[in-house]
């Protein structure tokens, strides 16, 4: 089976060869062999790593995709680790989602600033909440 050098990997994944030492370090990458102190990886490594990609791109954190690849009792199904990593992490999503939505309230709204000084701006302690629940978003920000 063709093995590949750490640089050989980094160039087919265009990770830095640090990164993929971070992973093995993380537990994500199986310790790989050696020949002559060098690491060598088998080419089996780019699926392993194509997950981690995959799970970065979900939102895991390192310590999740830990779990994902290596917390579950031998012979999960990978849709099993999939779903219940999912559901822990959706309500994460749809927290981060509410907060960006109030941040981009707050700069649509910045928008239509037209104070004079910033000291002005901090007068009116403006925030999306404060101006929802005094029912006076899109007005108090003018002075």
């Amino acid at each position: 089976m063709d093995q590949l050098g750490i640089g050989d990997l980094a160039r087919q994944t265009g990770l830095n060869p640090s990164a993929i030492r971070y992973y093995e370090r993380m537990g994500l990458l199986p310790e790989p062999a050696r020949l002559n102190g060098r690491r060598r990886y088998d080419a089996g490594i780019l699926k392993r790593l194509a997950i981690v990609r995959m799970a970065q791109e979900a939102g895991l954190t390192i310590e999740e995709i830990g779990t994902l690849v290596g917390g579950f009792p031998e012979g999960t199904p990978p849709g099993d680790r999939w779903r219940e990593l999912a559901q822990r992490k959706l309500p994460e999503v749809d927290a981060l989602i509410g907060r960006m939505l109030n941040v981009r309230e707050v700069l649509e709204e910045s928008l239509q600033c037209d104070c004079l000084t910033l000291d002005t701006c901090a007068d009116h302690g403006w925030t999306v909440d404060s101006a929802k629940a005094s029912g006076k978003v899109g007005n108090e920000h003018r002075n």
